[in-house]
């Protein structure tokens, strides 16, 4: 097997074994992602990486963006394709069973309790995904107090994402960061 057919095979086992645990969406699955492009098959640098994320997270559309850029990283146009098919099929059909038999266990108890699990869970993997974004993005003191900044500000204010995405790129812009 060439080294072509290599890469798209793990293109597609990375983002289909994925697929089954982003509970909460894309970005739950996103440290996952950084450690087998950056770490293990090492499709790209983490400042590739975090570029990958920025353009993702700035273009509209899906948060899971992303998982077609690193597949176009790794194995070029199929390798999006292949990226992006294995991360949407294998959990498709996982909900599509689900909610063809769901309704029925809607007064079992073990449904409410794995329901109620289900939120603290994506919460915890939201977390982790940010942090894995801090890592690889912010490598100055400047770009800490930037996130710190932007994160209490998104916290506590009604400050749209916008302004703060523009006020961050226009720090970059001068050399701040």
């Amino acid at each position: 097997m060439n080294d072509e057919w290599s890469t798209l095979l793990k293109v597609a086992a990375v983002f289909a074994s994925l697929s089954l645990v982003s509970l909460g969406g894309g970005n739950t699955v996103l440290p996952e992602i950084h450690r087998a492009a950056v770490q293990d098959n090492q499709w790209m640098t983490d400042q590739q990486f975090a570029a990958v994320y920025a353009i993702a997270e700035a273009a509209p559309g899906p948060s899971s963006m992303i998982v077609s850029l690193v597949g176009l990283k790794a194995a070029g146009v199929l390798g999006a394709l292949v990226a992006v098919a294995a991360i949407l099929g294998p959990s498709s059909l996982v909900m599509y069973i689900a909610c063809r038999t769901w309704n029925r266990f809607r007064d079992a108890k073990w449904r409410i309790a794995f329901e109620r699990g289900l939120g603290p869970v994506s919460l915890g993997l939201l977390f982790s995904s940010g942090w894995t974004v801090v890592k690889t993005s912010d490598h100055s003191p400047a770009a800490f107090a930037i996130t710190g900044v932007a994160c209490v500000l998104l916290v506590r204010t009604r400050v749209s994402p916008l302004l703060i995405m523009v006020a961050a790129g226009v720090l970059g812009a001068l050399g701040l960061v």
